[in-house]
């Protein structure tokens, strides 16, 4: 299902307060990306995206967009740190490294789509083999349930079956009990069961190599090789309940259904047509005007430099072949407090068409942020103390006062957006969540404008507020 621009916009309003324009500009951008695939092909790959730059201070969302984005989008996408990156030749992160992330994240995206329609025969077979352990066929020899009488109640279950049915060969008695035990398993009966199942090793790679150019992806296949050496795509053997083999032989079983060689030609091709990097923090990598040109100020230009091509679009090789990122939608962002957009080389800026500027947060923002979201932070803290039985509510004037309160604390101190409700928050319930549950076992509790300010007393009226700072 792909959603119309206003679909978007509501699905994100459900999160995020405010922000208009930023939700439209992302929206009208992700609806683009489908109305280019359904395009008349001879037009189609003309069509470029107009990529996005959201500018404005910390803590108003911009963060956030990208992650409910990433949720809508159905399609690859990646949110990296412009900062995290340094100029070819320099120890650290090439930028090209972004887009290999994005093919390993649509990779195994297209994987779990395609094990997720096997899921069925995956079960199936997954089953047979939990039913091999507890019950193992008969072989040349006639031996089969023997060996598995060693555990629980399988033997009393075999005499049960030959008791019932005298006559019954070996082999009639094996199925027999093979389908009871079937029965068994599909009753759920056994899953506290213990097993030894045979499972596949999984070695996570304990290094990472950074370099200058190509060394990175050098890396890569230097941590595959190590892990073949150290028995990687091995099996052993485990110990587990019935329930937690299931899950993980269907797993297994599933990988085994998918074709890999298509699972990565499909991915490239999602990638190159459908893929959406998100570029946090670009502000970091921009050289003000007004400083000098010496420390980081050389790496940072390198980095916009090498940030080039890859927003123009170019090929860039990943161990999974050739991607093009012609058709990749590039969002950056940034707060731009010391360094200016316009202080980014003009090749790149020309490279995001879309500008949009987010608001600073009001008293009235913030009150509807306590509010409205899903995951607004007085239903986090409701949820959190009614698992001890103590059921929180917020009268209207209380949830006023502590957007009047994050509003003047922000004024006073730094403007950190969204990010101070948190820290109001922690204030107003630092008591509360250290009382419950000894102190306080169960019962219900209102929190009025008077909680409020006796417990926020000190943070608006001390004039050194720089332990509240975050």
């Amino acid at each position: 299902m792909h959603l119309t621009p206003q679909q978007i916009v509501a699905e994100l309003d459900e999160y995020i307060i405010g922000q208009k324009a930023a939700k439209r500009s992302v929206a009208i951008a992700l609806r683009n990306r489908w109305r280019r695939m359904n395009a008349d092909p001879d037009i189609r790959e003309e069509i470029v995206p107009n990529n996005i730059l959201m500018i404005g201070p910390t803590g108003v969302g911009k963060t956030e967009i990208a992650r409910r984005l990433a949720k809508l989008a159905m399609a690859p996408f990646i949110k990296v740190e412009a900062s995290k990156f340094t100029e070819v030749g320099y120890v650290g992160r090439d930028v090209e490294s972004m887009v290999r992330d994005l093919t390993e994240f649509s990779i195994t995206m297209v994987k779990n789509e395609m094990q997720e329609r096997v899921k069925g025969k995956a079960a199936e077979n997954a089953e047979e083999r939990i039913l091999d352990i507890l019950i193992p066929p008969l072989n040349s020899k006639g031996f089969g349930i023997e060996r598995a009488n060693t555990g629980n109640n399988t033997s009393e279950i075999a005499t049960a079956t030959l008791e019932d049915n005298p006559s019954s060969t070996g082999t009639e008695l094996n199925q027999k009990t093979r389908e009871r035990f079937r029965q068994k398993l599909n009753n759920g009966e056994l899953d506290d069961r213990s097993i030894e199942v045979e499972v596949k090793k999984s070695i996570s790679p304990t290094m990472q190599v950074f370099g200058p150019g190509g060394i990175e992806e050098m890396g890569i296949n230097l941590q595959e090789m190590l892990g073949n050496l150290s028995g990687k795509g091995k099996t052993t053997k485990r110990k587990m309940s019935v329930a937690e083999a299931r899950e993980i032989l269907v797993d297994e079983e599933a990988e085994k259904l998918i074709n890999h060689e298509d699972a990565i030609q499909e991915a490239l091709e999602r990638v190159q047509k459908q893929g959406i990097i998100f570029i946090d923090e670009i502000d970091k990598i921009a050289v003000s005007k007004t400083g000098g040109k010496s420390g980081p100020d050389v790496s940072r230009q390198g980095v916009q430099r090498d940030l080039l091509p890859i927003v123009e679009g170019s090929t860039v090789n990943t161990k999974y072949g050739l991607v093009k990122t012609d058709h990749v939608l590039f969002i950056g962002s940034g707060a731009f407090h010391v360094a200016k957009p316009s202080d980014l080389i003009p090749e790149l800026q020309g490279r995001f068409p879309i500008r949009v500027e987010l608001n600073s947060l009001s008293e009235g923002d913030f009150y509807n942020i306590l509010n409205e979201p899903k995951n607004a932070l007085t239903k986090q803290y409701q949820a959190m103390l009614a698992t001890e039985g103590v059921h929180i509510s917020f009268s209207d004037k209380a949830v006023k006062e502590l957007a009047r309160i994050a509003a003047e604390v922000n004024e006073q101190v730094e403007n950190i957006g969204a990010r101070r409700l948190h820290t109001i928050m922690s204030s107003l319930f630092d008591e509360l969540l250290f009382a419950v549950p000894d102190d306080i076992k169960k019962g219900n509790i209102t929190i009025d404008k008077d909680y409020v300010n006796q417990q926020l007393e000190n943070l608006v009226k001390d004039k050194d507020l720089s332990q509240y700072i975050l």
